[in-house]
């Protein structure tokens, strides 16, 4: 086969799944009998082909299947049914940090880790330098991996996978990894990696990561191919399936981005005093959220929410209000302005989630999980995330009543 190919052939997967793990060889025979399996089918007659140099994206819900079908591809589980044949060498960035031994310094097990990827040790030697300066680690390689933190491990991980010479590269949510810089730098080692024409089928929840890597998406929903064309069209198809849900699941696996559309957030900003743009604010500074909303014709006054959330996630506060009684006029474009005197914040970093919905059902019409990030700094001696802006006094007792006794 043409090395960068890929064909998924009316491929079903079926998985025996019972009730209570066995764990010894007693449970075995004990329950012999007793428990029976059930068949779950993670995939059915699923079929894409994929050509050298292009870019994929798999989307859908939690449990579509999108995972089980890039661990066909990459040979680690085999079908039910049907035919999966991936041409020249297929590189894995699945689960990272796999193979990796405790005991083992990074340097080690970049040699081991290299070696289950079909590396020579030679070819490891050359590429040593890259992958430990790419991954951060000058100062950590020659220590046990035991003593590395989650991020440095997942960053080791996926430098090892990224300097594979592969011919198809399979994805799997991989920018949930390290801070926002390394995040980009994986983006950037992913982008270099489809512009020498490697094949890339990539799954991840965020929707815009997905947009700007691959011009082509199939939605997967209950395990088959819902949609299969042009990745605008996949994302909107994917939205519309979460449009009933207000809280979906995948927002823990990078789901940023939800709703049925009827009404769009095109622009959200954060402006100060003056109506300038900012991203950093004083503690107690006035503040005002710029919402930019465009909505189809006819559209009933949605309500808007605002949710504010520390960096951690922890809800700090949120509030709804129904645009009807803003003036809500319709469709088309709309500015939503929302004002704080002061800034109830005392010091960190802070993001908004944002929304609109149906006024009378409650469902999502657009909805962004991370649709503002902001600092807060203090402007006096408060800490912490909330600023208790109060003011203290002092009220006298008259010295001359007996003291009470304990």
């Amino acid at each position: 086969m043409t090395p960068g190919r890929v064909v998924v052939d009316r491929v079903s997967r079926t998985f025996r799944v019972y009730p209570k793990a066995q764990r010894t060889l007693k449970d075995v025979f004990v329950s012999r009998g007793r428990t029976a399996a059930r068949e779950v089918q993670a995939l059915h007659e699923v079929s894409v082909t994929v050509e050298p140099g292009d870019a994929v994206g798999l989307v859908g819900r939690n449990g579509s299947g999108k995972s089980t079908l890039l661990r066909l591809i990459s040979g680690i589980i085999r079908p039910t049914a049907g035919r999966v044949e991936a041409g020249g060498r297929v590189a894995s960035l699945l689960e990272l940090g796999a193979g990796f031994h405790q005991d083992f310094t990074g340097r080690e097990n970049v040699y081991l880790n290299g070696s289950i990827h079909g590396l020579s040790r030679a070819r490891v030697r050359e590429v040593m330098d890259e992958i430990v300066a790419f991954a951060e680690l000058e100062r950590f390689i020659d220590l046990p991996v035991r003593t590395y933190s989650s991020g440095m491990f997942m960053r080791l991980g996926f430098s090892v996978a990224a300097h594979i010479e592969a011919d198809v590269l399979l994805l799997d949510e991989v920018f949930a990894v390290g801070d926002e810089q390394f995040q980009r730098k994986c983006f950037g080692k992913i982008a270099e990696f489809k512009g020498r024409g490697g094949t890339i089928l990539f799954v991840s929840h965020d929707a815009q990561a997905v947009e700007r890597l691959c011009d082509r998406a199939v939605l997967l929903r209950q395990g088959e191919v819902a949609f299969d064309g042009p990745t605008e069209s996949a994302i909107a198809a994917y939205r519309r399936l979460l449009a009933d849900d207000a809280a979906p699941d995948e927002i823990e696996a990078g789901l940023r981005e939800w709703g049925s559309g009827e009404a769009r957030i095109v622009g959200a900003e954060l402006l100060d005093l003056d109506g300038d743009p900012r991203v950093q604010f004083a503690s107690g500074e006035p503040l005002t959220v710029r919402l930019a909303v465009a909505a189809e014709p006819g559209l009933a006054p949605p309500a808007v929410t605002l949710e504010l959330r520390d960096d951690g996630g922890l809800v700090l506060g949120s509030t709804t209000t129904a645009t009807a009684g803003l003036g809500w006029n319709g469709g088309g474009e709309h500015v939503l302005l929302f004002r704080l005197d002061r800034l109830p914040l005392a010091d960190g970093r802070f993001h908004l989630r944002v929304g609109l919905a149906d006024a009378a059902t409650g469902a999502p019409l657009h909805a962004l999980d991370d649709a503002l990030r902001f600092f807060v700094f203090p402007s006096g001696e408060a800490t912490g995330a909330v600023l208790l802006d109060g003011s203290w006094s002092l009220q006298e007792i008259d010295s001359t009543a007996p003291t009470p006794s304990p």
